[in-house]
């Protein structure tokens, strides 16, 4: 079975170890992706890190960082050139580059499908709503990143097949936990972008409450930086907190493996909620206790297996900090409960084939 699977997120050479699982799986396969990848949190140089058994092919990318309008020019050229038995856009239906990739894929005869996170029912208009509507009859089968994203599907409007399964899970040998804790300060770390949706002024203020030594590190970039910063002097802690470091994504296994605990304080907005939130399942596989606001699926994805605080509540996520803080055996539950749930669901081993059973599904037609 051949398969492309064209992706801007695989730009990112922890992601290729997706790549690599599905090949193992007695796939043909081709992944696609851009130069780069521009968007709010900076420029992500493509990376080939994890290349075995597969084609890593980078193509031209028209449009770079307009999130709806970017396209692949020579990808109908590249298709017609492998003829794969199915094409995997792994971009929303209601893009460009989706409706292009389809039209590209069924020009030779591949089965396509496309993924989506977008858990809002967004209703968008002309040409967008067209092309979105093109993709949902072009397509038997979609992949959804969350629950509701695969509720927003339906109620658009989409009765082909739909899969729930995360774009990506993690390498449990490369996220591995460190063999021992540090006596140290107690050490906090927020991983993503530096965004104003992304409730990390929460996090300073929830800090700023807490008895102890303790420091924060806030790895990533993006608009609220300077605002962060300065909250961080205006509450006293900026001493304390190290803030605006972007690391590679080879360097976040070491990154999280310094850390007594991670948080992801989001908060939900007319617009955006979040999709699933990967850093979550990359702390909790280096066995680092998680804390979690209750804003889209991050509830979901922790499970049992972390501490969960309502949206914009400080005084209940600067509490969970401070237990975790002050008791050891709680650390202790939660790493080991994390890393379990990590093997349970969301290895790259256990998504790739979960993906490529959906490959074999739109191809046989079973």
């Amino acid at each position: 079975m051949r398969v492309v699977l064209i992706s801007k997120a695989l730009v990112v050479g922890a992601y290729q170890r997706k790549a690599e699982e599905i090949a193992a799986q007695g796939v043909e396969l081709t992944v696609l992706i851009p130069p780069s990848w521009h968007d709010r949190r900076g420029r992500q140089l493509a990376e080939a890190i994890h290349t075995q058994g597969y084609d890593l092919r980078v193509i031209p990318l028209a449009l770079n960082g307009n999130y709806h309008l970017h396209f692949y020019p020579t990808l109908a050229a590249t298709l017609r050139q492998i003829r794969p038995d199915v094409l995997h856009v792994d971009e929303e239906p209601y893009n460009l580059a989706t409706w292009l990739a389809v039209r590209a894929g069924q020009a030779v005869g591949a089965q396509t499908l496309f993924f989506t996170w977008q858990n809002l029912d967004r209703r968008y208009p002309p040409p967008f709503a067209w092309m979105e509507a093109a993709n949902y009859r072009a397509c038997p089968v979609a992949l959804a990143g969350n629950q509701d994203a695969a509720a927003v599907l339906r109620r658009k409007g989409y009765i082909g097949e739909i899969h729930v399964i995360p774009q990506f899970g993690v390498d449990p040998m490369i996220f591995s936990p460190s063999p021992e804790r540090q006596d140290r300060p107690f050490q906090i770390g927020y991983a993503g972008g530096l965004l104003e949706e992304k409730g990390v002024d929460l996090l300073l203020r929830a800090c700023a409450g807490l008895t102890g030594d303790w420091r924060l590190t806030l790895v990533g970039s993006g608009a609220a930086q300077s605002s962060l910063r300065a909250l961080a002097v205006e509450l006293g802690i900026a001493h304390r907190v190290d803030l605006g470091r972007r690391l590679a994504a080879h360097e976040m296994p070491s990154f999280y493996r310094g850390l007594d605990a991670f948080v992801l304080p989001s908060r939900s907005r007319p617009n955006w909620k979040e999709q699933f939130g990967r850093v979550l399942i990359e702390a909790m596989s280096c066995g680092v206790p998680v804390i979690g606001s209750r804003c889209g699926e991050i509830p979901n994805v922790l499970g049992e297996a972390g501490l969960i605080f309502d949206e914009e509540d400080v005084s209940s996520l600067s509490r969970h900090l401070q237990d975790l803080m002050d008791d050891p055996t709680l650390r202790a539950h939660l790493s080991t409960a994390g890393r379990r749930r990590i093997e349970a669901h969301y290895t790259m081993r256990q998504i790739a084939a979960e993906t490529v059973n959906v490959y074999r599904e739109i191809v046989t037609g079973d």
